[in-house]
């Protein structure tokens, strides 16, 4: 007999609860979509038509879902361009390899990546033209949370969480003791290829996974028919993962290696070649046990372990080679208790209590030996999450978290307008402390019409990143000279969200409203000035060749507004005809009223859709406005409309032991009027155009 363990049954069972039905009274069944990154106490599940727009209703903030299907079909190739087009998310693209997912206009060191609860430990904060550690081909599920649930993951997910899901570690057996998956891809603009193939084997309690991938892509091309030089992508990446599973829960691990290479587009990364060449393993754990005990529901865990290097090549006074070095060695552990539901005069509680640990050394060599010597982070924290069932429509959660961070490092003593005078800046070792302290409040309140509001609020404590304090030095492939400031304090932020969604019927959508406001926000500053390879080419003004950052604190203000919704107007044929939209803008000031950089532009975009049982067809133009609100020596960017469409066919086979299951056929396309396309978020986005027109084919089959 097969054991499917707890996770199945819950998903189930949720299944029978969420998908009663379906739109115009269509038959097929329908995927599920299991969300569990947002909460300790989340179980919620839902099923989804293809194309249609998942709102998880039950999250006391708003949750980005993307299911397998939508990955497959979007064009992106890294995790940032991925999310790129959904209301609050927008990505750094600062080349085809390396693009990281910016939230509310919030990026890097306040923006967690991990894959299946376990932070992703590369550098891709440490540098916009560093790449995330996981590409889209590996993922199954990619879930972006927002607000008070963020507090599980630690205080360096302020901005908010991407999580992505995959089948690493199983934490089931396969329904019939045997699942692959193949698929791939070709896309017009580069030239590109991708396949991957995912295998799951089950039986006698274990479970065992193994996938591969592997993306070329050349130079893309531009509106004008040029190629954008040096904007070629080349990676590849394995993992092998097993579990034992049993009627109570799951123990399992996966090992997982990537390596990628891209190119720096760019006018003087182009000329000299520069390109990125990276290596990562990375071992995984985790597990679940669910006791027949009255006081505890479940027992969680969570490990990762990670080695990491990339090296920063080209041609430098003639000779072409490696000419700098980033690794870093990380480790991470997290356990949770979820205890059972208890009775109270005010209704039932449930809740979770976790503790975290982590570890990082991060060091460079080469000509970016000096950009940050070898750096070590140390870090340990405690959460509580508590949800109070009031009545049957009314739900109040709280979190606390509280944490312990060390940070040491070796500094630079540089003067204060960062313009060399004379004297080489000197070193002087600093060991930081930090005990960050933060909490959250929330009500979930169930409306008639299948509508829910939520209101919550936040406080939240952030320690500066050890890039943030020590970094001193040139890193030539993002062209810029990066200082940090070793005095920096800790980052607060308070922040009010309503927010009002609905999950079912023919109307959908998921609309919010924040407003933040921060006490010592970290931000990258440009000062003007520029530089060689060393300080002593600092200048005032232009001239050398990298553009001076100097990590600066002051006190500013975030607001904004996101909405997505989709409406079922008609049967059309055997299928259903309807519309979508979405609106989203970030405004972030200073405390004197003038604009925090890089922050996206306003966006409005709206479509059609056809669906039936088999065929899903889309059109939609997403139009970003121009952003005139500019930071200090940052540049205006002109707005732009990007057309997108997609057609893709699902043909389900008649269930086998062996045989085909599911074959998925499809097409898609954007920037189809072949704009030209700056992003404002981008900091080489004066010199770096979007890609033209693009088209994808692709293929997936289930067996």
């Amino acid at each position: 007999m097969v054991r499917t363990g707890p996770l199945a049954a819950a998903a189930a069972a949720a299944f029978a609860g969420f998908a009663g039905g379906t739109a115009h009274g269509q038959s097929q069944s329908l995927p599920l979509i299991v969300v569990s990154a947002p909460s300790p106490l989340m179980t919620a599940a839902t099923a989804i038509p293809p194309g249609g727009l998942i709102v998880v209703e039950d999250a006391f903030a708003p949750v980005t879902v993307l299911p397998e299907d939508e990955i497959q079909r979007l064009t992106a190739k890294t995790i940032g361009d991925l999310l790129a087009g959904k209301p609050g998310l927008s990505a750094s693209t600062f080349a085809p390899g390396a693009s990281r997912p910016v939230i509310r206009g919030l990026d890097n060191f306040r923006v967690r990546i991990q894959e299946n609860g376990v932070g992703v430990h590369d550098l891709s904060d440490l540098g916009e033209d560093h790449a995330v550690a996981i590409d889209p081909l590996a993922a199954q599920k990619v879930e972006v949370v927002r607000g008070p649930a963020t507090l599980r993951y630690g205080s360096q997910a302020i901005g908010g969480v991407v999580d992505v899901g995959n089948n690493r570690i199983p934490t089931m057996l396969p329904q019939r003791g045997i699942a692959f998956v193949g698929k791939g891809a070709l896309t017009s603009v580069d030239r590109g290829q991708e396949s991957a193939a995912l295998l799951d084997i089950g039986g006698r309690n274990i479970a065992l996974h193994v996938d591969a991938f592997e993306r070329r892509a050349g130079d893309y091309t531009l509106p004008s028919g040029d190629r954008q030089a040096n904007s070629w992508v080349d990676g590849k990446g394995h993992s092998v993962g097993a579990s034992f599973v049993f009627d109570q829960g799951f123990v399992g691990a996966s090992v997982t290696r990537l390596l990628a290479r891209y190119g720096i587009p760019g006018e003087e990364a182009a000329a000299n070649g520069n390109n990125i060449d990276l290596d990562q393993t990375r071992l995984q754990a985790k597990g679940e046990y669910r006791p027949d005990a009255q006081a505890i529901a479940a027992v969680r865990f969570w490990f990762g372990a990670t080695q990491y290097q990339h090296d920063e090549r080209g041609t430098e006074d003639g000779v072409t080679g490696i000419l700098s070095t980033f690794r870093n060695r990380q480790q991470e552990g997290r356990v949770e208790i979820e205890h059972a539901p208890l009775a109270s005069p005010f209704g039932m509680w449930s809740g979770a209590l976790g503790v975290q640990v982590g570890r990082q050394r991060i060091a460079t060599q080469g000509e970016a030996e000096e950009f940050l010597l070898p750096a070590h982070s140390n870090s340990v924290a405690a959460y509580l999450f508590e949800e109070l069932k009031l009545t049957e429509t009314l739900k109040f959660q709280a979190a606390g978290r509280i944490e312990s961070a060390k940070r040491d490092g070796t500094a630079g003593i540089f003067p204060g307008d960062y313009v060399y005078a004379g004297d080489d800046p000197g070193l002087e070792q600093r060991n930081r402390a930090f005990r960050p302290a933060s909490m959250s409040a929330g009500f979930l309140q169930r409306l008639p019409q299948g509508v829910v509001a939520s209101l919550t609020g936040q406080y939240v404590e952030r320690a500066p990143t050890a890039p943030e304090l020590f970094s001193k030095g040139a890193h030539h492939a993002s062209e810029t000279f990066e200082i940090g400031n070793p005095d920096l304090g800790k980052e607060k932020a308070r922040t009010v969200e309503f927010g009002l969604r609905r999950s079912s019927g023919d109307w959908r959508f998921d609309a919010s409203a924040y407003y933040t406001k921060y006490s010592g926000f970290i931000y990258k500053a440009l000062t003007g000035n520029t530089c060689g390879h060393e300080f002593a080419d600092c200048i005032a003004g232009p001239g050398e060749e990298l553009t001076q950052v100097v990590y600066s604190q002051r006190d500013a203000t975030f607001r904004g507004i996101e909405i997505a919704t989709q409406l079922d107007l008609f049967a059309l044929g055997n299928g259903t005809f309807g519309i979508e939209g979405q609106y989203d803008i970030v405004r972030a000031t200073f405390a004197d009223g003038s604009n925090v950089p890089r922050i996206a532009p306003q966006r409005l975009g709206g479509g059609l859709f056809w669906r039936n049982e088999n065929w899903l067809a889309k059109v939609g133009l997403l139009h970003a406005y121009a952003q005139n609100r500019v930071g200090d020596n940052e540049t205006p960017t002109a707005g732009y409309d990007n057309l997108k469409a997609e057609l893709s066919y699902t043909h389900r086979y008649r269930p086998s032991d062996f045989g085909p299951r599911e074959l998925v056929l499809g097409v898609s396309a954007s920037n189809l009027l072949d704009n030209d396309m700056r992003n404002h978020v981008s900091f080489n986005k004066n010199e770096v155009l979007l890609h033209g027109r693009s088209v994808k084919g692709f293929a997936t089959m289930r067996f």
